[in-house]
């Protein structure tokens, strides 16, 4: 199957997303505008991955008259980022939904396997009751993500998507066949991983550019 037309892949076309996304992947790209460019877009992803948050009429007072008026309900949702570099995706979703509770998955992948390794997990108390969406710049190999999702899933979430700037078809594939039922939501999917599961063409090291560590 291609897994750029997996039926859970949503690609995120929107011109001032591939725009902004363009000048990520330039490598005269500063570390400050390459943090605030992907604090940008991850609000603009966030107001698709919430387009289908439930809604009910709820009476409010307006300065002319009273009316009702959609508003959310339910728990507010949890963003879940997959440390280092989701946090640099997480900060913007939280711009556009301050209210939502944050999670941390701390994982690193071993040099030599390219298997994720877990470091640390802390989730909300309620985490099973909330829409979990789970973020990291990058959806290289796959396992990193399909790892935090097996997590979240023990938790007792069931409601759960993940997001990404860029993803490799690689990736996309083990998603596909590990959590089938999770929707994902990426800027682009990019031609290849190298031989050091790099995504090519890519943007460098995600979490590098955003922090200045090399």
């Amino acid at each position: 199957m291609d897994p750029v037309n997996h039926p859970r892949l949503t690609l995120l076309t929107h011109p001032l997303v591939q725009h902004k996304l363009t000048i990520m992947r330039r490598r005269e790209t500063s570390t400050g505008e390459f943090r605030a460019l992907a604090r940008e877009i991850s609000l603009l992803m966030a107001y698709e991955l919430t387009r289908d948050l439930p809604v009910r009429d709820v009476p409010i007072d307006t300065p002319l008259e009273p009316m009702m008026a959609p508003a959310i309900v339910g728990k507010k949702l949890c963003i879940v980022s997959i440390l280092r570099a989701g946090d640099g995706i997480a900060s913007g979703m939280l711009d556009l939904v301050p209210s939502a509770r944050v999670g941390h998955i701390g994982m690193y992948r071993d040099p030599i396997t390219k298997r994720p390794v877990e470091y640390l997990l802390k989730l909300p108390e309620d985490v099973a009751e909330r829409l979990v969406i789970v973020v990291d710049p990058m959806l290289a190999t796959g396992y990193s993500a399909a790892a935090a999702l097996e997590r979240l899933k023990a938790a007792g979430c069931a409601n759960l998507r993940f997001a990404c700037l860029l993803a490799a078809p690689e990736g996309v594939s083990v998603l596909a066949r590990t959590h089938p039922d999770v929707p994902v939501y990426a800027c682009a999917v990019d031609r290849v991983l190298d031989e050091h599961a790099y995504i090519r063409p890519g943007l460098g090291d995600a979490g590098d550019r955003l922090f200045g560590t090399k």
